[in-house]
């Protein structure tokens, strides 16, 4: 397989997992339609550095550690899981409760739209980096577009890069495709419906990844 064609079959590989719908996906949607564009991008933002993250850890080896390690592997996915949770209900909550919609910032000081930002990237990073299967995915796919004769580390770095460009690109596409929507998803009823939807899934993959497997 020569440089070209390893970089193609990557990128197809790469765009047809970005599109299949997952934890990262319904974070940055339910962030989108509830609170606001703004903050849904710094989610994507966030999400798009922990695939880099992975894709530079697995390029230094390191990210075979979790695929061998039991100890390793458990100790993410049990933080990982735990934090799903955590984040989980905190959306429950606010479905039971309400929350005042974050769409405007004419009434918020550039310190609280700051605080707001970290807090969304933040919440992106930390749901990606989390989760140990992105680790060990991989470790066992970047092998495969390989060609004879690459710098492996540089050349890893190069496909992370093309993921986690696709995967922002998506990211921004469907929020986006939320504007159109913007007015009816203000209503109260229906943003407590996504929060108590989407935080009852985030609960769901979280007890999911508690229960999964080791990686061995």
């Amino acid at each position: 397989m020569d440089i070209p064609t390893a970089i193609a079959s990557f990128a197809l590989a790469a765009g047809l997992m970005t599109l299949t719908p997952g934890i990262d996906t319904a974070l940055v949607l339910r962030t989108a339609a509830v609170d606001n564009a703004r903050d849904a991008l710094y989610a994507a933002i966030g999400i798009v550095a922990g695939v880099f993250v992975w894709g530079l850890v697995a390029a230094c080896g390191l990210g075979a550690l979790l695929a061998v390690s039991d100890s390793a592997y458990r100790l993410v996915k049990f933080a990982g899981a735990a934090y799903l949770v955590w984040l989980g209900v905190g959306m429950l909550r606010s479905a039971m409760t309400g929350h005042e919609r974050g769409e405007g910032t004419s009434g918020t000081s550039p310190r609280e739209r700051g605080q707001s930002a970290r807090g969304w990237l933040l919440r992106g990073l930390g749901t990606n980096l989390l989760n140990p299967k992105v680790g060990v995915f991989y470790v066992s796919f970047l092998p495969q577009f390989m060609p004879a004769g690459v710098d492996v580390v540089a050349f890893s770095t190069l496909l992370a890069a093309i993921h986690a460009v696709l995967t922002l690109a998506w990211f921004v596409l469907l929020i986006a495709a939320t504007r159109p929507f913007a007015r009816a998803l203000a209503k109260p009823s229906v943003t407590r419906s996504l929060d108590g939807i989407t935080g009852t899934v985030i609960i769901g993959f979280g007890l999911r990844l508690a229960l999964s497997p080791s990686a061995r």
